[in-house]
């Protein structure tokens, strides 16, 4: 069980922050271009990303931003929805930590959360938000 699912059983309440962090890799661009079908040049295509002005193989938005739901999902949360703003490329070989803040819960434990990736030069890559509904006390019991 991991340290975030111990931290939900314990009873999570606002203000609390939750971080996981990830390196992204080539192989992972590839993983996520074959499930997602984005096959944007940017993310393969040397020569492209060269005159484009980038650095190296950028790795998918969506898939950088997916830390979000690593942490939700060991929140057992149900996602209503999320924002995000792509502030700098991910490069494969960068690696990326996720700080989620839970800044609003109810009494009907629907959450509004914050959350900032961060690469390892400490520069934003992911500004977000993220809507959802964790567990109920009796859902809770149910989850190990």
């Amino acid at each position: 069980m991991t340290s975030i699912r111990k931290r939900l059983l314990a009873g999570v309440k606002a203000g609390e922050t939750f971080s996981v962090t990830r390196t992204f890799t080539e192989d992972d661009v590839l993983l996520f271009t074959g499930a997602s079908h984005d096959h944007n040049p940017i993310h393969f295509n040397r020569e492209y990303i060269k005159a484009k002005g980038f650095d190296g193989l950028i790795c998918h938005g969506l898939h950088v931003g997916s830390l979000v739901t690593e942490i939700g999902g060991q929140l057992s949360m149900l996602a209503a929805g999320m924002n995000f703003r792509f502030r700098r490329p991910v490069y494969c070989g960068d690696t990326v930590t996720c700080t989620l803040t839970i800044e609003e819960m109810d009494e009907r434990r629907r959450v509004k959360c914050s959350a900032l990736l961060v690469n390892q030069r400490g520069e934003t890559v992911i500004e977000g938000q993220l809507f959802g509904t964790l567990p109920s006390d009796e859902e809770l019991s149910l989850i190990s």
